[in-house]
């Protein structure tokens, strides 16, 4: 599952290859918010030269009240694109478009009051492989500062949505800060408390950095395999660790903590 989404400007085709090697778990070429509207047809044919299955990548396209989504649709089935994010997601039938014309998989980015209210209608359908979160322009719809308590109740409910569609984990939104290490960690962090599995990066230097704040600390992983090994060495049903009583749902939540550790040693 990826964890880094970074973005990368479509009128900069220079750009993608330097994006694709900078660690993250996916590439975005964004075709909207990344490109005036003067080059979006030249950075859509920029994108459409470029594209190759040897390296897919995820294409934004412009939003579906715009003059530019129709063009954009006729990227979705080429080759080398992993999937369309959908900016501004509202309605199914956007969805749908995206589906017919070829699209691999969707990300719908909730970015707006009407987006969060159908977010579970638009979560289940075929083709949706996870939610993001378009915190930014959610607060400006809204009205809202974009704070921490302003916007826990929002993330709650996109990682219940999520939960209930049986789709990934949502991928939370940008940091706008470049080069403040804690402030990048401590969103990723708390996106990741948040039952969220991803995060947006805007630039390659924070990838390093939400890919780390992503993986299991060695406190997690050091208490999961005291949890493991007490609950293998022991014919009881009710065992303590660390003065804690260890039941099933604590099994299980040691064991997840073990295998991603696993998997991101091993990958």
């Amino acid at each position: 599952m990826n964890r880094s989404y970074l973005f990368v400007p479509g009128n900069r085709p220079e750009r993608y290859a330097k994006a694709l090697a900078a660690g993250a778990d996916a590439v975005i070429i964004d075709l909207e918010d990344a490109v005036p509207p003067a080059d979006k047809a030249s950075a859509r044919e920029a994108l459409r030269a470029w594209l190759a299955p040897e390296h897919p990548v995820l294409v934004r396209v412009n939003s579906a009240d715009t003059e530019w989504f129709a063009d954009d649709l006729e990227l979705a089935g080429l080759p080398g694109v992993a999937g369309i994010v959908l900016p501004k997601a509202e309605r199914t039938t956007d969805i749908l478009l995206l589906r017919d014309k070829g699209a691999q998989a969707v990300l719908p980015l909730i970015e707006s009051a009407l987006g969060f209210h159908n977010a579970l209608e638009l979560a289940r359908q075929e083709g949706v492989q996870r939610l993001l979160f378009g915190s930014i322009d959610f607060c400006v719809d809204l009205g809202m500062h974009e704070g921490v308590e302003e916007l826990q109740y929002f993330r709650s409910q996109l990682a219940l949505v999520s939960r209930l569609a049986q789709i990934q984990p949502p991928v939370d939104g940008v940091t706008t800060t470049l080069d403040d290490v804690g402030q990048i960690t401590a969103d990723t962090q708390r996106a990741r408390r948040n039952g969220f599995g991803g995060k947006l990066c805007i630039h390659p230097r924070q990838v390093a950095h939400v890919n780390a704040a992503f993986a299991p600390s060695a406190e997690e992983v050091a208490w999961a395999e005291r949890v493991l090994q007490t609950v293998e060495n022991t014919d009881s049903a009710a065992v303590a660790v660390d003065g804690k009583m260890v039941d099933r749902p604590v099994v299980l939540k040691a064991q997840a903590i073990r295998e991603e550790a696993r998997r991101r040693a091993a990958g």
